[in-house]
């Protein structure tokens, strides 16, 4: 990963998750998990935030894939900002044949309108309604005993970075807060 998404962490302490179960608030007592799964977060950003990959091993699926998950909605202004002043760049990202080849196509949660602030028939109308970006792939859990598991999974990774980038690049640079955090200084 260091060759193409050096800006991602791919550290095994910080990267996968641990196999006990959280069991304090739940019904079911299981004290282990029964997947394995791996996060490689963006650099300068605190835990759970930024845009990342991710990799889960199931008993029923093997699911790769990566983007922005459940941003604080500052950060999800700043994306929409960005996509609203840029918006070929992100149409590009996603309609790139790497991108949709390994993806398909953008994926995550949406407002049913157009945000507060932007014209309800703005170019990128279609994408400032996303509540999260994400692409992946699922497979059935055997996939992860193949041949062809990690060239996929290298292969879905490097067509993610390029949306990464553009999600962790609009977080940042619109943020005061989050420059601070990153650089010590504000603009």
């Amino acid at each position: 990963m260091s060759r193409f998404a050096p800006d991602l962490i791919a550290d095994p302490k910080k990267s996968l998750y641990r196999i006990y179960r959280d069991t304090r608030f739940s019904e079911d007592k299981t004290p282990l998990k029964t997947n394995a799964a791996a996060v490689f977060p963006p650099r300068g950003f605190p835990r759970h935030e930024g845009a990342g990959l991710y990799f889960e091993v199931a008993p029923g699926w093997t699911w790769i894939g990566g983007g922005l998950y459940m941003p604080p909605s500052s950060t999800l202004h700043a994306i929409r900002a960005r996509i609203a002043s840029s918006h070929p760049r992100l149409h590009r990202i996603v309609t790139a044949p790497a991108f949709k080849k390994a993806v398909g196509e953008l994926h995550g949660d949406q407002l049913s309108r157009v945000p507060l602030g932007y014209a309800k028939d703005h170019p990128a109308a279609h994408y400032l309604r996303f509540k999260q970006y994400l692409g992946f792939r699922e497979f059935p859990a055997d996939f992860a005993t193949k041949a062809e598991f990690y060239p996929t999974l290298l292969t879905t990774f490097k067509a993610m970075v390029p949306l990464l980038r553009f999600l962790n690049d609009a977080a940042t640079s619109e943020s005061p807060t989050r420059l601070t955090f990153l650089t010590g200084e504000t603009r």
